[in-house]
């Protein structure tokens, strides 16, 4: 097992020295999962998932992507980086669930897996955010890491 990464000799929090490492390109892809009453899914589908407050899907494709650039300010111990690439994609998967994924590119010293992670769940969010008014009885569940790739270590989730 390996230490944790944001601790220094001293056990104190503190940011990966990364002034070292070789940048690579870097890609990570998060998922969220936002599962909406019937009634609010068939209201949505019935208006093209607009509403007063707008489109739905595109509000929250918005917010994931501002609130992915904005990760270095949000999580304290991440790197601020800039992103060469950042697109959400959003479907409604068999179970009627909303199925949110988050893709983030760069080149970097650092990877990318926590602005992913960042944008999709500011996505399911931003999806909560716009429906609550039609109920409070919405779950945004299984924010996880799909796949990374670049730097030390490879990841796939099977």
């Amino acid at each position: 097992m390996t230490n944790f990464s944001h601790l220094n000799k001293k056990e104190q929090p503190g940011m990966v020295n990364v002034g070292g490492k070789k940048a690579t390109h870097r890609k990570a892809t998060a998922k969220a999962i936002v599962i909406l009453p019937e009634h609010i899914l068939e209201a949505l589908q019935k208006d093209d998932f607009k509403t007063k407050k707008g489109s739905v899907f595109q509000t929250s494709i918005i917010a994931g992507i501002m609130a992915a650039k904005k990760t270095g300010e949000l999580i304290p111990l991440c790197h601020p980086i800039g992103m060469d690439n950042c697109e959400i994609d959003i479907e409604i998967n068999d179970q009627n669930e909303i199925e949110i994924y988050c893709t983030a590119e760069i080149e970097a010293k650092t990877g990318i897996e926590m602005e992913a992670l960042t944008g999709a769940s500011v996505a399911a969010l931003t999806i909560y955010d716009m429906c609550k008014a039609m109920s409070h009885d919405i779950v945004i569940k299984e924010i996880q890491l799909i796949e990374k790739s670049g730097g030390k270590n490879d990841f796939k989730r099977d």
